[in-house]
């Protein structure tokens, strides 16, 4: 199912805001059933990308805090698909009842592999997302399908691991950030989070998924159609293969920052999905 909305669409307030990590992840832990007396609303873990961090959410969070959701957003190692996968597989753990797991980019790799076999996790929800099958890479995907600006933009950086060996971290050059992951942010906004980005161990786009969490768990899916990290083509062929609730808005890759909004209300119809 694939619609198609505008900025406007959703009745909730556009917002930055922030929340730290530890007191959210403490009031997640004891969900109980809402006002209706159905069943509890799930606690939505928002799982970030490469080149960015937790704070990429802050205005989805802010949206959904205001709608009563309890909301965790972990730090994404972004050291390489099995161990942060195992990460946030143990972040779900400690979470009690029913959870909605959201993936931007490399973090729709992520929720997909950490997901597989738990219970808990009840709506799965892509973000301009790489959402793999199993034994597919993001390099798999992104080397099927012609757009994407991100190879380009990159710069490589040894760095040293503990066991002597040497690790290659990769990041989007800040004089082409914003061209290739924010093109709709404002540029003060993009500058700051070129400066503030995260990078990632080169062996993550590599990393083959070890499980394919969509096939069994309900998903949502929002495609941005002026993507030039991740190319609209490929996101809406990895939403049609995961038969997921589609939206698709005009947004670049940083939809969470620039419509959050929009984010929020998909996430949203997902969480009372399974309410019903």
């Amino acid at each position: 199912m694939k619609i198609r909305r505008s900025a406007t669409a959703f009745g909730l307030t556009a917002a930055l805001g922030a929340t730290a990590f530890l007191s959210t992840h403490a009031s997640a832990a004891s969900p109980g059933p809402d006002s209706a007396g159905t069943t509890a609303r799930p606690t939505v873990v928002l799982v970030h990308g490469a080149f960015a961090d937790a704070s990429s959410w802050d205005g989805v969070i802010k949206d959904l805090q205001q709608q009563g959701y309890k909301v965790v957003a972990p730090a994404n190692p972004l050291r390489g698909l099995p161990s942060d996968s195992a990460y946030l597989a143990s972040v779900l753990h400690s979470i009690q009842g029913p959870i909605v797991l959201v993936g931007h980019s490399y973090g729709g790799e992520v929720i997909t592999n950490a997901a597989a076999g738990d219970p808990q996790v009840k709506a799965l929800v892509y973000i301009a997302a790489i959402a793999p099958d199993k034994g597919e890479s993001a390099n798999d995907i992104l080397g099927k399908f012609a757009g994407s600006q991100l190879p380009t933009a990159l710069t490589n950086v040894s760095y040293p691991k503990a066991d002597g060996t040497s690790g290659t971290d990769l990041y989007v050059n800040p004089d082409k950030f914003r061209a290739a992951f924010a093109g709709d942010v404002p540029a003060t906004t993009a500058a700051v989070m070129a400066a503030t980005q995260r990078p990632i161990d080169a062996t993550a786009l590599t990393d083959k998924s070890a499980a394919a969490a969509w096939k069994t768990i309900p998903s949502w899916y929002l495609v941005a159609d002026a993507d030039k990290t991740i190319p609209p083509a490929a996101e809406r062929f990895m939403a049609k293969r995961a038969h997921a609730h589609t939206i698709e808005i005009n947004s670049s890759h940083a939809a969470a920052v620039s419509h959050p909004d929009m984010v929020a209300g998909l996430i949203i119809d997902a969480a009372r999905s399974t309410q019903k």
